[in-house]
């Protein structure tokens, strides 16, 4: 194991609240997160809709304005960057987002599209431009006929590959990943993983990933964070946070991941009994409390009242949980003060 890394990307203690008419007072969409992406790594950032993954994603890239906190990426603050600064970060900053239907303006060639992020970033010559494209094209597994056609010649998968051929193009060194599997069939989400491993291993990439699958999750990541109502439930490594869930909420979504052999599915829907059905979006029971506590099936009073601190449990993972120990029938560590965890990547 390397001597830990600095992180490319440092998010500390950010908070962002919208407008709400329907419940009076502003709705907490991230709350007091922390999170850091060392450099050639992927941090899996996991959660139901409404858990503010995407929301913290947008945060990162500019496009949603923090309330409170911080963002640093290598080294240098942008949580407030201004136009010019944030045209010179996406050089550095790319994103590939969910639907590759809607993320191609269709009146354009590939060509054209790909080309257009060189000409801002590169500026190089019309021929080495070209051939930059062709070659990135076939790096995602498409062909020189590319170039010339438009968006509508090609079916979903093809559009994410190209869509991850433009967010590389510019050769950045991080990229937010913004559910960019789930709008594509079981067998094409495989394939296109399996691209997005391939090629920041040729690129030394870092991942921003995005979903509300673990498995997906877990098949890329080398560390999971996960989300619920803008607060960090549980992160660690990758494989541990899967087998070994500590956390209520993370034991409930691997729950209600679908398993092909018949009494491992059986035995997962016994399970989920154990959790009531409320959104990820609505009201938490009590804003002190902890925001998993009107699903939890082992909540007691301190649940609702107290906010969990960020334990630091075994296997390098931290949990927020009044009770996690004793559910999972652990002995509780002795309590330290909890830090953000380096990521070290070997």
């Amino acid at each position: 194991m390397s001597e830990p890394t600095h992180p490319l990307l440092d998010i500390q203690n950010l908070t962002i609240e919208f407008p709400s008419e329907r419940h009076g007072t502003p709705v907490r969409a991230v709350d007091d997160v922390n999170l850091v992406v060392g450099a050639g790594e992927t941090v899996g950032l996991v959660g139901e809709s409404g858990s503010g993954k995407t929301t913290l994603g947008r945060a990162v890239l500019g496009l949603t304005r923090p309330d409170t906190g911080r963002i640093t990426f290598g080294g240098k603050a942008i949580t407030h960057a201004n136009t010019k600064q944030r045209r010179a970060l996406s050089r550095y900053l790319q994103v590939v987002f969910q639907d590759p239907y809607s993320s191609l303006n269709p009146a354009r060639t590939i060509g054209q599209t790909l080309s257009e992020t060189l000409r801002v970033h590169r500026k190089l010559p019309r021929p080495e431009t070209e051939e930059r494209v062709v070659r990135m094209l076939e790096k995602v597994g498409l062909d020189r006929s590319a170039f010339a056609r438009y968006p509508a010649h090609f079916s979903g998968g093809q559009r994410q590959r190209i869509a991850i051929a433009r967010a590389l193009i510019a050769e950045p060194k991080m990229v937010i990943c913004d559910e960019p599997v789930s709008a594509l069939d079981l067998s094409v989400q495989a394939q296109v993983l399996n691209l997005f491993r391939h090629l920041q291993d040729e690129f030394s990439l870092s991942y921003l990933f995005i979903a509300h699958d673990l498995a997906v999750v877990r098949f890329l990541s080398h560390r999971i964070v996960v989300l619920y109502r803008g607060r960090v439930m549980e992160q660690g490594p990758a494989d541990t946070v899967y087998r070994r869930p500590l956390h209520p909420y993370t034991q409930a979504l691997v729950a209600a991941a679908p398993v092909p052999d018949p009494e491992a599915q059986k035995k997962r829907r016994e399970e989920r009994r154990g959790f009531t059905t409320a959104s990820a979006a609505a009201p938490a029971s009590g804003p002190a409390g902890c925001p998993f506590s009107s699903r939890c099936p082992h909540v007691v009073d301190i649940c609702h009242t107290t906010r969990p601190p960020m334990t630091i449990a075994p296997d390098d993972s931290f949990v927020a949980c009044h009770r996690w120990s004793e559910i999972n029938n652990l002995t509780a560590p002795v309590t330290r003060e909890f830090a953000t965890p380096r990521a070290e990547v070997a």
